[in-house]
């Protein structure tokens, strides 16, 4: 190849090619970002609350979004409940037992209430107990289970001598509970607020 020809060659074909291609290289490692995991939006209504009119040895305020439905399960017995989200596919599920002040039916509906909210143990990545005061000054314990189990929360409370309520915050379908928390949290302030308003009766 002359010499020219060659200069030529090389100045006008390989040297901005040769820019080109490093030009366009720096360029994608500057603008590459990667991108956050995301959830879908979840519109959430506004807290409102109704009184239970459903005659039951209690009676609490529940959510305005939210239906009051007996409890189907075949072990179900009368005083049992859903309180179901239809639009969230949730329930806060409850189930009353009387004590007539028999204190070993106490002793064994707490243990119960340790043991199924223990069942999370296998997909939970903590479960955290703790008793609290309510509004009424009622003490309520509850288990907050955190990890992608199917009830992010349980509770139980008791007069200890006539009355034992047991809930539970449930989600039939399995899914991230990262992708929940906004409606989780939505329904344990519904919950907080039963807990709240609960009078026996």
């Amino acid at each position: 190849m002359p010499t020219n020809s060659f200069r030529f060659y090389t100045i006008h074909i390989l040297c901005p090619l040769l820019i080109l291609i490093l030009f366009s290289c720096g360029k994608k490692e500057q603008n590459y970002v990667p991108r956050p995991k995301g959830y879908n939006r979840i519109n959430l209504p506004q807290h409102a609350y109704q009184k239970l009119t459903e005659v039951h040895p209690y009676t609490f305020e529940y959510s305005k979004s939210a239906r009051v439905l007996p409890d189907t399960f075949s072990t179900a017995q009368k005083d049992w409940l859903f309180i179901q989200y239809p639009q969230f596919e949730a329930n806060i599920q409850l189930t009353y037992k009387p004590l007539n002040k028999d204190q070993n039916k106490l002793r064994d509906y707490i243990n119960d209430s340790f043991k199924l909210a223990g069942k999370h143990q296998i997909r939970a990545s903590s479960i955290q107990e703790r008793r609290i005061l309510t509004k009424s000054g009622r003490t309520v314990t509850i288990f907050k289970i955190e990890g992608d189990v199917p009830s992010p929360y349980q509770f139980y409370t008791t007069d200890s001598t006539k009355h034992f309520l047991r809930g539970a915050i449930y989600f039939p379908i399995a899914t991230k509970n990262d992708s929940l928390a906004p409606v989780i949290d939505y329904v344990q302030a519904d919950m907080l607020q039963l807990l709240n308003t609960l009078q026996w009766r």
